[in-house]
């Protein structure tokens, strides 16, 4: 029995059919964004840095477990994802973050299940027994640097280790967090981290996804 193929009207129909469902499944984190960074209340700011999503689209970049297995972000998409990079020995500055990344998850209350935290490791050097133990709350994986480096935006005359990256539940990399100042005390630094805070809480307040 010879089939009928559709015609050009048919095919024209079917394919806004799909956009209107691919803007219907995104609208959620688009009007979050349009919300929170466009339309703008009076006195409203964000403290960290918007990154375009489009502009740095979540890539393959080859990343293993720490026993060798391939391993991707994708595994934690449709959550948002707050991520750090860098070198396996982890000196003061980076575990202070790394910390940081675990309390900033903790305050976001009945939201922290939103929330996943990753250390991407930037090289082939293994990682001691006492740091693993004390970041077992955060997923550890390797990637190369240099995928990592053509990727991720560092902020201008900075290093991408001194940041902390955050992914949204669609894979979008949009946003950077500085590290506290050079030389700020214990107060400063934790005022510092509350702005993080912050930022994180009203975009999850904002967004129905994720």
């Amino acid at each position: 029995m010879e089939q009928t193929k559709p015609t050009n009207t048919q095919q024209a129909r079917g394919r806004w059919k799909l956009l209107l469902v691919l803007a219907v499944c995104a609208s959620p984190l688009i009007f979050s964004y349009l919300t929170y960074y466009v339309i703008k209340p009076s006195g409203r700011t964000n403290f960290g840095t918007l990154i375009d999503p489009r502009a740095h689209p979540m890539p393959a970049l080859g990343a293993t477990t720490l026993d060798a297995r391939p391993a991707s972000l994708d595994a934690w998409k449709g959550k948002w994802i707050m991520l750090k990079v860098g070198p396996s020995a982890c000196a003061k500055d980076c575990m202070e973050q790394m910390f940081a990344i675990q309390q900033l998850r903790s305050m976001q209350g009945k939201d922290m299940e939103r929330i996943e935290r990753v250390w991407l490791v930037t090289d082939a050097a293994p990682l001691e027994t006492m740091l693993m133990r004390q970041l077992d709350e955060v997923h550890i994986l390797r990637a190369p640097a240099d995928a990592v480096a053509k990727w991720l935006p560092a902020e201008p005359g900075a290093a991408l280790a001194d940041a902390i990256f955050l992914i949204d539940p669609l894979g979008n990399l949009m946003m950077r967090f500085a590290p506290p100042p050079a030389g700020a005390n214990e107060q400063q630094k934790v005022a510092h981290y509350a702005k993080i805070k912050k930022d994180i809480g009203k975009l999850l307040k904002a967004s129905a996804i994720g």
